[in-house]
C-alpha cells in the first residue's frame, strides 16, 4: 500500500513538473513574460502616436489654400521687403501737402508764380494740393510725383529740354537733342499725364480718371513697381523711366529729405 502511495505521488510531481515545463515555454513563445517585448510594444505605440501628430500636421497643411502663406510667413515676407528698402510707387502714403510745401521751400527757390498762375496753381500752396489730390485719385504716392518734379525741374527753374509754360513737369516725350516733348493746357492735366505715366509703370491696373497721357500705351504695365526702379539701368527688365544712373535712387532720397 505504501508503495503504490508512492507510486502515485511520482507521477503527479513528474506530471506536475512536465506542466510547468509546457507553461514556461508557451510564456517564452507568446513573450507575455518577455520584458523586451514590453519594450517593443511601447515603443510600437509611440511610433503610432508620432504617425498620428505628423498625419495631424499634413492636414493642418492641406487646409491651407494654395500659394497661401501663413501670418508667420507674411509678416516676415514684409519685413524683407523693408528691408530691402524698395519704396513702392503705388500705396497710402502718410505725407501731407504741407510738407510737400515745406520741403520746396527749404531749398529757398522762388516758385514761379507768375508762369504757373496761368495754368491755374499761382502758389507752391495748390500746386502741392493738386498733386495730392491727383495721385490719390490714382493710388500713386503723391510724395513720389513730386520728388520727381523736383528732380526734373530741378525745383521749378527748368533749363532743360522741355519749358515751364509746357506744364510738363517729368519730361514725358522728351528725348534729349532739344527736343522739347509733351505739353499740356493747364497745370493740373499735366500733373495728371505725369501720375498715370508713372501709374503705368507701376501697375497693370486700369486708370481711375480718363487718360491724358499719350504715352501711356508704350508703357511695359507693372515693369517698375518700386522707385528705384524708375531708372533703367537699375530695372531688372531695363524698363525704366529714365537712363541717368541711380535715378531712382535719387528720387528716393528726396523722398526721405521731404520726410525727416
Amino acid at each position: 500500500m505504501d508503495w503504490q502511495s508512492r507510486k502515485i505521488k511520482l507521477y503527479m510531481e513528474a506530471g506536475l513538473a512536465l506542466l510547468l515545463v509546457v507553461t514556461l515555454a508557451i510564456a517564452g513563445v507568446t513573450g507575455v513574460l518577455s520584458p523586451r517585448a514590453k519594450d517593443g510594444e511601447s515603443a510600437a505605440v509611440s511610433e503610432d502616436l508620432k504617425s498620428g501628430d505628423a498625419t495631424e500636421a499634413q492636414d493642418g497643411a492641406a487646409d491651407q489654400p494654395p500659394g497661401k502663406a501663413s501670418e508667420a510667413e507674411e509678416g516676415q515676407e514684409a519685413e524683407e521687403t523693408i528691408a530691402d528698402g524698395q519704396y513702392p510707387i503705388m500705396g497710402e502714403s502718410t505725407v501731407t501737402v504741407q510738407e510737400m510745401v515745406d520741403y520746396f521751400q527749404s531749398y529757398g527757390k522762388e516758385y514761379p508764380s507768375e508762369d504757373l498762375s496761368k495754368g491755374g496753381a499761382d502758389s507752391i500752396e495748390t500746386f502741392c494740393q493738386m498733386y495730392y489730390d491727383e495721385a490719390s485719385a490714382e493710388g500713386v504716392r503723391p510724395e513720389v510725383a513730386f520728388a520727381q518734379t523736383m528732380k526734373e525741374t530741378g525745383f521749378l527753374q527748368y533749363g532743360g529740354d522741355a519749358s515751364i509754360e509746357q506744364f510738363n513737369f517729368a519730361g514725358l516725350g522728351t528725348t534729349g537733342n532739344g527736343v522739347p516733348g509733351n505739353s499740356y493746357p493747364d497745370v493740373r492735366t499735366g500733373i495728371r499725364a505725369q501720375i498715370q505715366h508713372l501709374k503705368a509703370y507701376a501697375t497693370s491696373d486700369a486708370l481711375a480718371q480718363e487718360c491724358v497721357d499719350d504715352r501711356y500705351e508704350y508703357v511695359k504695365k507693372g515693369a517698375a513697381p518700386y522707385v528705384e526702379w524708375l531708372g533703367q539701368q537699375e530695372n531688372p527688365e531695363g524698363l525704366g523711366w529714365a537712363t541717368g544712373d541711380n535715378y531712382g535712387y535719387d528720387i528716393v532720397r528726396m523722398i526721405r529729405e521731404m520726410t525727416k
